[in-house]
């Protein structure tokens, strides 16, 4: 059995960057990144918009090169999933039974995407986006398709959308509720968001569930709605979120039910285990000290270095402002803070202008702002999170900076 000091599993973001934090931190001890991958760490968001047009090499989406890791002396293990925790061993072994001590351990696994529980959904020409070998195989496939069916208008879906339509096919984006990025968004932001893909020829079809999907010649050929409608394919990419990977902890004993549940310095209930990134589910204080899981860059990165902070020894705890972002067409959205539970929302500049926020209050304080090609929105605007005495009476007027609104201290 070999034996580590740290043994982060996963190593997508928070597990690359746990690894760096630590030895920025001054840590000496030995390192394992476990990944399931066989490639080297890498960043994600480009792959269902740069990588998937051709506009960015995998080479460029490394994290770090191969040397940086030699260098750090961080010990890569790749094409290995961990299926079990001993927390009273301090071992962990993957399914093939290997096993490795630590004498700490970060999960970083973040989370497989969800599949669709329909008859069909299995077939051949049936995809997911998550890794690169998921946008490889897409990419396979798109010569021999002229019909793509998206099912989910969340984030991900709209950018996949998106890029389809550059390759000239004709794409349906099929979402459940009353419009797409109903559970991230306002509905000015889902609206427009509507219009401009329907400009670009997406066809938008919401209130919509699959029930099945189609069959022909041993592969899939269309998506049945409950409603009858078959919405004809050549290929099918399902984007509905992703199921938290923290089976094996919560096996061993561990807090949490959609994720693994962390303090404020990412500790999980067992002794010497953290959790960051995607799967760890923490008290947020931009969601109003709520349980959440927030899938994003920033999230990964600021979890990972307080972890590596705390089991180097010294006081951490997560407390960074959330931000995300889309690319989709010529639209940059930046989000900053967390939408969920407002009890108001203020609409300022003109959506026809395509550059506008969506600026999200509640109990009257600013929780969170949607800026469509509005950056100085986006940066200004993260000053009036969660202050008081915000004058939400100018929020709307374009012609006053939002940085002249933060109150004098």
């Amino acid at each position: 059995m070999q034996s580590y000091d740290v043994v982060i599993v996963g190593a997508g973001h928070a597990g690359a960057q746990a690894a760096i934090a630590l030895r920025q931190q001054g840590f000496t001890g030995s390192i394992a990144l476990v990944g399931d991958e066989p490639e080297l760490p890498y960043e994600r968001p480009p792959l269902s918009k740069e990588y998937l047009l051709g506009d960015k090499s995998f080479e460029r989406m490394l994290i770090r090169n191969a040397a940086f890791w030699e260098e750090r002396q961080v010990t890569l293990l790749p094409c290995r999933r961990i299926a079990a925790v001993d927390h009273a061993a301090k071992t962990v072994a993957d399914e093939q039974g290997e096993i490795l001590g630590y004498g700490a351990l970060v999960w970083a696994a973040g989370g497989e995407p969800r599949r669709l529980a329909c008859p069909g959904a299995d077939l051949p020409g049936v995809h997911v986006l998550r890794t690169k070998a998921h946008i490889d195989a897409i990419l396979a496939a798109l010569p021999q398709a002229e019909k793509v069916a998206v099912v989910g208008g969340g984030y991900i879906g709209l950018e996949a959308a998106a890029a389809l339509t550059k390759f000239g096919k004709q794409v349906t984006v099929i979402e459940a509720l009353d419009r797409v990025l109903a559970r991230v968004a306002g509905e000015p932001l889902s609206r427009f968001y509507e219009a401009e893909h329907r400009a670009h020829g997406v066809e938008i079809l919401t209130n919509a569930a699959v029930t099945a999907i189609e069959e022909r010649d041993g592969r899939a050929a269309g998506v049945r709605l409950q409603d009858g409608r078959l919405v004809e394919a050549d290929l099918v990419i399902v984007g509905i979120g992703i199921v938290p990977s923290v089976e094996p902890l919560l096996a061993a004993g561990a807090q949490g039910a959609n994720g693994v549940t962390v303090d404020e310095s990412c500790r999980t209930s067992l002794p010497d285990v953290y959790a960051v990134g995607d799967c760890a589910l923490h008290s947020n204080g931009y969601a109003g000290g709520a349980l959440v899981r927030l899938e994003s860059v920033q999230n990964a990165n600021d979890q990972a270095s307080t972890a590596a902070a705390t089991i180097a020894g010294k006081e951490a705890r997560y407390e960074a402002v959330p931000w995300f972002w889309s690319n989709q067409y010529d639209l940059k959205l930046q989000t900053v803070g967390i939408s969920t539970g407002h009890d108001a929302t203020i609409l300022r500049g003109d959506p026809a202008a395509r550059s506008f926020s969506l600026i999200y209050l509640r109990g009257g304080k600013v929780i969170a702002l949607d800026c469509v090609n509005a950056t100085k929105d986006y940066v200004q605007g993260r000053k009036l999170l969660l202050v008081p005495g915000v004058d939400t009476a100018k929020l709307a007027d374009t012609k006053v900076p939002l940085k002249e609104l933060v109150p004098a201290e």
